[in-house]
């Protein structure tokens, strides 16, 4: 462990979403830096199999059954939670309907927003008394590129991760009196299982090889024409949580290849 590490110190990091994909890379990445990772998923058994994946890899780490939609297990949430106080809050839980406006189901748009964007609020508000309690806290939201570009079809999607954006600036300005940061990462397409089997579908939906739909549908924007990688968003997560990034709040940290340079 480096000195800069060590300062640090262990938090407590509680992840939603975390049993896979992103949430679990940033999971591992963090708790390999000697955090302690709160494993929160909507499905119990994948949380407790993520969690013991981490112990065995000598991770301090625990699982919890979480609904982001669930007001009540949310206002419940930190005393459930006993002795662990969460230091570092990542809002990572996300679902994705593709749909034009005119056919989008509207229980589908309302369910959208509730995971993406009231979920992350009702936490932030249900942990930020501990956080200001400790002068410290780091709230770090797992946006998307939709937080600042759109694409067609994605309506609730690109919506509630704008909305995370006025959130985090709102948030910041209440938390200035604090050691309190609120930072949205924005990444491009990340290579996930999910977005493996996104490539799969559209190959065949447009009749095309899963190379040309990487090349000619996921990249096409990329100036730099590669997936981003999980790690990269651990490891920014983890600079947002060192003493040294305690000004940079209310930011979107865009990881896309240069798209947006467009």
């Amino acid at each position: 462990m480096n000195v800069h590490e060590h300062h640090l110190g262990s938090k407590t990091v509680l992840i939603t979403g975390g049993a896979s994909g992103i949430g679990y890379g940033i999971g591992e990445y963090l708790g390999k830096q000697g955090h302690c990772i709160v494993v929160a998923d909507i499905n119990i058994e994948a949380a407790k199999q993520a969690a013991n994946n981490f112990t065995s890899m000598g991770i301090n780490s625990h699982a919890i059954l979480l609904n982001v939609t669930d007001t009540a297990a949310i206002n419940t949430l930190p005393a459930s939670l006993g002795d662990l106080h969460i230091d570092v809050l990542i809002n990572n839980a996300g679902i994705q309907h593709v749909s034009k406006i005119e056919d989008f189901p509207a229980d589908k748009f309302r369910l959208l927003i509730d995971v993406m964007l009231t979920g992350p609020a009702l936490l932030t508000k249900a942990l930020l008394p501990r956080m200001r309690a400790n002068n410290y806290g780091r709230i770090i939201n797992v946006g998307s590129i939709h937080s600042v570009i759109a694409s067609p079809y994605k309506s609730a999607y690109v919506a509630a991760k704008h909305g995370l954006v006025g959130f985090a600036k709102t948030i910041a300005l209440e938390t200035g009196d604090a050691n309190i940061t609120i930072n949205n990462l924005c990444p491009a397409y990340v290579k996930t299982p999910l977005v493996e089997k996104q490539i799969g579908a559209q190959a065949q939906e447009n009749d095309m090889t899963e190379e040309e739909v990487v090349e000619k549908i996921f990249l096409q924007p990329m100036p730099k024409k590669a997936f981003i990688e999980v790690e990269e968003l651990a490891a920014s997560a983890a600079f947002l949580m060192a003493d040294t990034a305690k000004n940079i709040t209310a930011q979107n940290i865009v990881l896309d290849g240069g798209w947006t340079a467009r």
